[in-house]
């Protein structure tokens, strides 16, 4: 098998892991907040947490990479992810289950994006888009299988097993990584950033965490709004310290390169959307049409499903309509897939709740497929490490970001009636996060008519592209 189909499968075996376990809990947020006792929407924090572990370590993924090898990094990586799987099955209380997933998102932070930095740095540019695909697949059977299997452990046995059964996929990613995925290293690694270290964590976990617990009640008012202006005050510092190092960790210079800096904007803000909806629909199913959880787990595997089928068509779509073209179309699809679960009620029927997800999980393969590939196609190879890290940063934080406003739109709908969720709340929480994503298509309709053209292997009409330009 070649390169660019045998390392991105066995990379995203941590994938597999990761993403299941993430789709497995949302499913079991109601059984797991009645267990260790709290609410579901407290809960919250668990999944936010994760996230924002992984936006405070993965900064230094890259740097980690360079010195000490990418499958030192990733085999580790999956190391810390089992403790803290191990962790989550043992806690008892809504801080120790925050407490181990912060450990879980520890090693997560590592896994994504040295694999994708492994997959850059052994596969062509003109095979990329292939490769990316290879790298999904087996990291989207995790989406599909988690919520069904999730919720047939939370019903029939025990949360606990969630977490249990990543240990035997963790050995068996740790084996093949070591026997097969090459310990890439820089030549001549670039000395740790260490102050700004400190201020991208200060400020990813002040501002993410500050306005994830707002209005959860688990803190007092002036805790979450000093986490707040510490982030902002971290952020500004991280700004200036930035034009005095040589290095930093988070190398924003990166956005001035067209490509980059537009695929980041757009899919950051897609993104936020598209990270509500694991937190969102288990909920609603569960809670407003009282599925149990296997039974929600059914209903919403089918949108993984559509992001599998997607995978095939990817490339032979982008090839003959081009990037641009089919980011700002595709943007306008998706959110109003999202966007039509606002209509779902009780009388819904099951199968047409499934089609409509499936017709949208092929709108959001399509997008983050385009998108991943597209950010790095001006990347030189020197930078992928910087690339990569800002990149996968600034994914979590917007997934963090999408759980935080998911969950900030249903307090707004019950604070306007005043009484307790209703299927209405999760109704407008879904409007709202679809008119996020919607918004991602002003960075998009600025991507030139030939963007990515070599990756995609889309040949733009030299007049059309000349007329682009002048305009």
């Amino acid at each position: 098998m070649p390169a660019s189909r045998l390392i991105p499968l066995i990379i995203a075996v941590a994938l597999f892991m990761e993403n299941m376990d993430a789709t497995m809990i949302a499913t079991s947020l109601p059984a797991i907040a009645a267990d260790i006792g709290t609410s579901p929407i407290a809960l919250k924090l668990a999944l936010t947490v994760y996230l924002l572990s992984l936006a405070i370590f993965i900064p230094v993924s890259g740097w980690a990479a360079d010195r000490f090898g990418a499958r030192h990094v990733f085999t580790a990586a999956i190391v810390v992810f089992m403790a803290g799987s191990l962790a989550c099955a043992g806690a008892n209380s809504l801080m120790g289950f925050v407490g181990a997933r912060f450990l879980q998102g520890m090693g997560g932070a590592m896994m994504t994006p040295v694999g994708r930095l492994v997959i850059m740095r052994t596969v062509e540019k003109r095979e990329f888009v292939s490769a990316m695909a290879w790298f999904s697949i087996p990291a989207l059977m995790g989406p599909i299988s988690g919520p069904p299997v999730g919720g047939f452990i939370t019903t029939y046995f025990s949360w606990h097993w969630i977490f249990l059964i990543n240990i035997p996929i963790g050995i068996v990613g740790i084996f093949l990584a070591l026997r097969f995925v090459p310990n890439l290293k820089a030549m001549e690694p670039r000395p740790l950033d260490s102050l700004g270290v400190i201020l991208v964590g200060f400020a990813t976990s002040g501002l993410v965490f500050g306005f994830s617990v707002a209005s959860l009640g688990v803190l007092p008012s002036w805790a979450w709004q000093a986490m707040v202006v510490v982030g902002a005050a971290a952020a500004f510092a991280y700004f200036r310290h930035t034009r005095r190092v040589l290095h930093p960790v988070v190398d924003l210079s990166l956005v001035k390169t067209p490509s980059f800096g537009l695929s980041l904007g757009g899919a950051t803000l897609f993104r936020i959307g598209i990270g509500a909806m694991p937190f969102l629909l288990p909920l609603m199913l569960q809670l407003s049409f009282g599925l149990s959880p296997f039974q929600s787990g059914l209903v919403t595997f089918t949108g993984a499903a559509g992001a599998l089928l997607m995978k095939f068509l990817a490339q032979p779509i982008l090839k003959r309509a081009g990037f641009r073209p089919v980011l700002v179309v595709n943007t306008l699809i998706g959110a109003a897939f999202l966007a039509i679960i606002g209509f779902f009620d009780e009388g819904t029927p099951r199968l047409l709740m499934m089609s409509l997800l499936l017709v949208g999980g092929f709108a959001r393969s399509l997008q983050f497929t385009s998108v991943n590939s597209l950010a790095f196609a001006d990347i030189s190879h020197e930078r992928m490490s910087h690339a990569t890290s800002l990149w996968a940063a600034a994914q979590q934080v917007s997934l963090a970001l999408g759980v935080a406003i998911g969950g900030t739109f249903l307090e707004i709908s019950m604070l306007r009636h005043g009484g307790p969720l209703t299927l209405g709340d999760f109704h407008f929480a879904f409007f709202g996060v679809a008119l996020v994503s919607a918004l991602s298509i002003f960075f998009f309709l600025r991507l030139p008519d030939d963007a990515g053209s070599e990756m995609s292997g889309h040949v733009v009409n030299a007049r059309s592209s000349g007329l682009s330009k002048l305009g």
